[in-house]
């Protein structure tokens, strides 16, 4: 978060609207590709440049244009230029660190939300900003770097399957965002099993380690919540919207994908209660173990208290002490600590304090 923010500062004193990237390069070179289709026809070709773009923009058919790579000014903003996109538009899509947003400006709308997925060599979940831009007939998706969740989306556009090839791109929109939210299920059923490990861990050997492991677990949380919480505001606002770009007939789709979004959220908020509930958990544990130390060394202080008192009335080496000069003095006086002893142990057993 700190890097962001300290590469936000590149930006000040410039004017509004300076393209300038914001965040970390996640891609070498940006890649363009184009699906055009309509109900009876479907093409896919990888964009050379970014002017094989332009001549989708008139277009009858919808058209989905996928930018991977965010870090080229030039390429930007020329997209921006030939599809009417503003600038400060431009300027959000280039800076990597946005919170989930809607805005209608008419002529089209900016959706930002953040893709997340899980890395399994590092096991942490890693986020990425992808914006869409929603046209009278085509799609624009932004995305830091290559690999996605849209493959699903675009299996079924190549085969026909489904309703995508029969709406419009209002409709693709609504699939891009489903696709996202649902992979947020797969996040989830991740961390809800690495949550379940520790919470035995937790129980049976807490260690160091285990409280490392779940603050990396709480951070995560909290990541998550910041990506989910306000895509349910983006969610809403695209459901309510009165903009003609959004059909009556997908409507009840935004609804379908707030109602997911209601439940990544409740469960979020779950696993981020549980942790709170394992942090006291492992705190007590810590004390209990503690007290079971501190209660064997207060026992065994305790016993040796009368010993020691014993053996330090006979180590005071005055002359007329009558015991010392005994035969069988040494013997005594060892069998009454040994008895002492015993008769401690026994007593503290019976009042279980051991």
């Amino acid at each position: 978060m700190a890097k962001n923010y300290h590469r936000r500062s590149r930006k000040a004193g410039l004017p509004p609207g300076s393209l300038i990237h914001v965040g970390e390069k996640k891609a070498e070179k940006t890649r363009i590709t184009v699906i055009d289709y309509d109900e009876q026809n479907y093409q896919m070709k990888e964009a050379e440049t970014v002017d094989d773009c332009f001549p989708f923009k008139e277009t009858p058919t919808v058209t989905w244009i996928n930018i991977e790579g965010v870090h080229d000014a030039e390429v930007i903003g020329r997209i921006g230029q030939c599809f009417g996109i503003h600038s400060l538009i431009l300027e959000d899509i280039m800076t990597t660190a946005q919170r989930p947003k809607m805005e209608d400006t008419g002529g089209y709308i900016y959706i930002v939300l953040r893709m997340l997925s899980f890395h399994a060599r590092r096991r942490e979940v890693q986020s990425e900003q992808v914006s869409l831009i929603l046209g009278p007939n085509f799609v624009i998706s932004f995305q830091e770097a290559g690999g996605d969740v849209f493959d699903p989306v675009r299996e079924r556009i190549r085969t026909g399957k489904g309703r995508v090839r029969k709406m419009g791109p209002d409709y693709l929109a609504y699939s891009l965002i489903d696709a996202v939210v649902d992979n947020y299920f797969i996040i989830l059923e991740n961390l809800g099993e690495r949550v379940e490990a520790l919470e035995e861990k937790l129980i049976s050997d807490p260690k160091r380690e285990t409280l490392h492991a779940l603050h990396v677990l709480k951070r995560e949380m909290i990541y998550l919540r910041k990506s989910v919480w306000p895509l349910r505001e983006v969610i809403s606002g695209l459901e309510r919207a009165e903009s003609g770009l959004i059909k009556e007939p997908t409507g009840i789709f935004f609804r379908d994908v707030y109602d997911h979004t209601i439940q990544v959220i409740d469960t979020v908020e779950t696993y981020r209660d549980m942790l709170s509930g394992m942090l006291d958990i492992y705190l007590s544990s810590i004390s209990n173990r503690m007290n079971e130390v501190m209660k064997v060394l207060t026992i065994i202080a305790t016993i040796f208290i009368p010993l020691t008192f014993i053996a330090g009335v006979y180590g005071m080496n005055f002359k007329f002490m009558p015991e010392l000069e005994w035969r069988w003095g040494y013997f005594l006086i060892v069998g009454i600590m040994l008895a002492i002893g015993l008769v401690m142990v026994i007593y503290f057993r019976r009042k279980r304090w051991m």
